[in-house]
């Protein structure tokens, strides 16, 4: 059994200084695979140290020359490619097409990074154009410093690429905490740092719990940025950390985003974008478009259509091939999609499609893929980011009362239109309060467009230009002409 009882400091792998380990485990079979330490505050401060000696030269550094390590890092993560799936869906309880799509994101993510970094060196000096004669000012794009990053357990290699990667392009040091629930495959990071000679303490990566790691990093004097990633909970905590020093932080937090489907749409292909939103990787999707809006005229239909599609799912070994839905990542995370489906019994919701529908596998952390119709917006279940494969359905009979509908909530990430007419979509889609709007089509995220939401569900975007703008602050020199 593998234990991750050291940590990744200035490039050499030390002991922690926490004494207490957690089981990491293989959420098909229900086995533990490894321990990992719920690290220790000492940790951190040994971390942020290596990070502010490393800052100087990493910060004076070319973008160019830091683009060729972030191209190192596509090349290793493509190198091991077959390796990382295997581990990240063990580990996690993906499905190896899952996992394969998560690991092509990362290595996109890498070289779109690679070339922000050489593109930072053309901006760096620009002048600005001023209405005043005699005076010349010049912009240039400095790193924030010292930066921790907390990422979860839904995307390993994912989420860590897509702060790891603009941060160091930026010209900023890292300290990483991944999940301790999916610890294996970020371990990756640091075996590729060594091996494309990435300077001592540019990148530390930490292994522990929110305790041991995660509350210390974020209230860490030594860390000028924090970028999280993961509940709303933890988030505002976070923040208020950060708050105490006046550090910038980024947050990506919870979504209950909407699925909208018009009357004019097509209830098979519409089928097919609605599965793809909720039941993939279990429904453990920030974005997941868990709140279904349908025109009353279609409803019927399309339910009809998803508990086709529902039943057809095979739910079993995530390494199988012919699985299409692993397990929930974690006995905890099932706990927690158990306690909703218990009020929703409560609440006596009409289910499409549940647990009685089907024979679940007799091990793994398994929940059926569930579709409940007819929720009253009032539901926690209507309400609340259930983050499992749970889907609930309302009918609506005009698009003014389903944009009004999508847009009740007290999240913003993300949304899609599904419409036979496509300027009908867009038209709704600029409606709609979310950062990412998807119009028939499935979640694509690019590394090009940006990542983020409004209202709870963050601070900050991620992804594109403004990933890397994140991690660097703006400064003018302005003097006689």
């Amino acid at each position: 059994m593998q234990r991750l009882d050291k940590q990744f400091i200035g490039n050499r792998w030390v002991p922690s200084a926490g004494q207490r380990r957690l089981p990491v485990t293989n959420p098909y079979r229900e086995e533990v695979i490894a321990e990992v330490t719920v690290g220790d505050p000492a940790d951190v401060d040994s971390a942020v140290a290596a990070a502010r000696r490393a800052l100087p030269a990493w910060r004076a550094s070319s973008g160019a020359e830091r683009a060729v390590y972030l191209e190192g890092f596509a090349e290793a993560l493509t190198r091991r490619r077959d390796e990382l799936i295997r581990l990240s869906s063990t580990n996690n309880g993906k499905v190896l097409a899952e996992a394969g799509i998560d690991l092509d994101d990362a290595i996109a993510c890498y070289r779109y990074y690679a070339r922000q970094a050489r593109e930072l060196d053309q901006r760096q000096g620009r002048l600005v154009e001023l209405e005043r004669d005699g005076v010349e000012a010049r912009c240039y794009h400095d790193p924030v410093g010292v930066v921790g990053l907390i990422t979860p357990w839904n995307f390993p290699l994912v989420t860590s690429a897509w702060k790891l990667a603009p941060a160091l392009a930026a010209g900023c040091t890292v300290v990483l905490k991944p999940s301790e629930v999916t610890p294996l495959p970020e371990r990756a990071l640091a075996e590729i740092a060594l091996e494309v000679d990435l300077p001592a303490g540019v990148l530390n990566l930490l292994f522990g719990d929110g305790e041991g790691i995660g509350a210390p990093l974020a209230a860490h004097p030594g860390v000028d940025k924090v970028s999280f990633t993961g509940s709303n909970r933890v988030g505002e905590a976070v923040m208020r950390a950060a708050a105490e020093r006046t550090a910038d932080v980024s947050l990506e937090l919870g979504g209950k985003s909407p699925i909208l489907v018009m009357e004019d749409a097509d209830p098979e292909q519409a089928a097919d974008w609605v599965m793809a939103g909720i039941y993939f990787n279990a429904g453990q999707i920030c974005s997941a478009t868990s709140r279904l809006i349908a025109h009353e005229a279609i409803a019927d239909r399309l339910y009809d259509a998803l508990a086709v599609r529902i039943d057809a799912l095979v739910l079993g070994n995530p390494l199988e091939d012919m699985t299409d839905m692993g397990p929930l990542t974690s006995a905890r995370q099932r706990e927690n999609v158990q306690a909703y489906l218990a009020i929703a019994e409560g609440e006596r919701l009409r289910a499409v499609r549940d647990a009685s529908h089907r024979t679940l596998p007799q091990r793994g952390y398994f929940v059926a893929p569930t579709l409940y119709r007819d929720v009253p917006t009032h539901s926690r279940l209507w309400r609340e980011e259930i983050f499992g494969p749970v889907l609930c359905a309302r009918s609506v009979a005009s698009e003014e009362e389903a944009i009004e509908l999508a847009n009740d909530s007290d999240f913003g990430l993300a949304a899609t239109v599904v419409s036979g007419d496509g300027e009908r979509a867009r038209r709704v889609g600029r409606q709609l309060q979310a950062g990412s709007v998807w119009l028939n089509s499935e979640q694509l995220v690019l590394p090009e467009t940006g990542w983020g939401g409004f209202k709870r569900s963050g601070i900050g975007r991620e992804l594109g230009p403004w990933g890397i703008s994140a991690y660097l602050a703006v400064k003018h020199l302005v003097g006689p002409a």
